[in-house]
């Protein structure tokens, strides 16, 4: 058995910590509710946003865009994966399970190059062997359009040097305060099965909204506004749904840290009383043994 000034000693930093954990989930329960709402306030318009593009898609006929076209390749296609995670840790397996969705995925370290936002993907990817380009870590201590913007242009860019054939967008969607869910999403070219689907929901509405769309100015003019904006909406909302995610997700795993550390602290109570009783009963038998000996 532990001696009392050990467990005494343990006591205390247990406390301590218990101390430190209390006050994170705190902090991140302030966060969240604020992130929270900022989330539920956006995510409407972004998802109108997805759903307005691919439904204009839908209705183009055959799009020749640059930004819309699956290009032909010999080898494997070369992805850009924008993932966003956080710039610190304690928040449970919130930014390990982002980052499976990579390395656990089809995405292969030769034929991969990752955006990173968020310091804790980037070392996770740079661990894993993958090629990071850029990194937008203080982007996630407070997203703004701009930032989205920012990111956009460099992947964009990318693809329109051909240097990646196809985006890729890995975050969490942020389902309510316990329910946080890593997502992937393909952002370019649109696939064929979209462009299907798109397709057949315009089937089954009435005939007016059946008709091709007209553009003006000329079509690959206007798509060349509509589809940055179209990503960089997207990008945003995802960065948005991320930090409600990462706050939501530190909130539990504090309060379960905190529940952890205060039921070590019972058993170390006992443990210390049973110590103290122990080392009181020896000192009792040794006075009697002693008094005995002396008669």
């Amino acid at each position: 058995m532990a001696s009392m000034r050990d467990i005494k000693r343990r006591k205390a930093s247990i406390q301590s910590t218990s101390q430190i954990t209390k006050a994170m989930k705190l902090v991140s329960t302030v966060k969240l509710q604020h992130a929270k709402g900022r989330a539920e306030e956006t995510k409407p318009y972004f998802d109108k946003m997805y759903e307005t593009v691919s439904g204009m898609l839908a209705r183009s006929g055959n799009v020749d865009h640059p930004l819309l076209t699956e290009r032909e390749t010999v080898g494997p296609k070369k992805k850009g994966v924008i993932l966003i995670s956080s710039n610190r840790g304690l928040a449970g397996g919130y930014n390990s399970n982002v980052v499976k969705l990579v390395t656990q995925g089809d995405f292969s370290k030769e034929d991969t190059v990752i955006y990173p936002v968020g310091r804790k993907g980037l070392e996770a990817m740079q661990r894993y062997g993958y090629e990071c380009r850029g990194d937008y870590s203080e982007v996630m201590n407070n997203p703004l359009f701009g930032d989205a913007i920012s990111i956009g242009k460099a992947v964009v860019s990318a693809l329109e040097n051909g240097e990646i054939d196809e985006v890729y967008l890995a975050y969490t969607v942020f389902k309510n305060t316990v329910t946080h869910v890593p997502t992937l999403i393909k952002l370019l070219p649109f696939s064929a099965e979209d462009m299907a689907s798109e397709e057949q929901d315009v089937a089954e509405t009435n005939a007016s909204d059946q008709l091709l769309m007209n553009y003006e100015p000329a079509e690959s003019e206007t798509l060349g506004y509509i589809i940055p904006m179209y990503m960089n909406s997207l990008i945003f909302g995802a960065l948005v749904e991320a930090v409600a995610s990462e706050n939501g997700a530190r909130m539990q795993a504090m309060d379960s840290a905190t529940s952890n550390a205060e039921e070590m602290i019972d058993k170390l109570g006992l443990q210390y009383n049973r110590a103290r009783q122990s080392a009181i009963t020896q000192e009792l038998t040794e006075i009697v043994a002693g008094a005995s000996a002396i008669e």
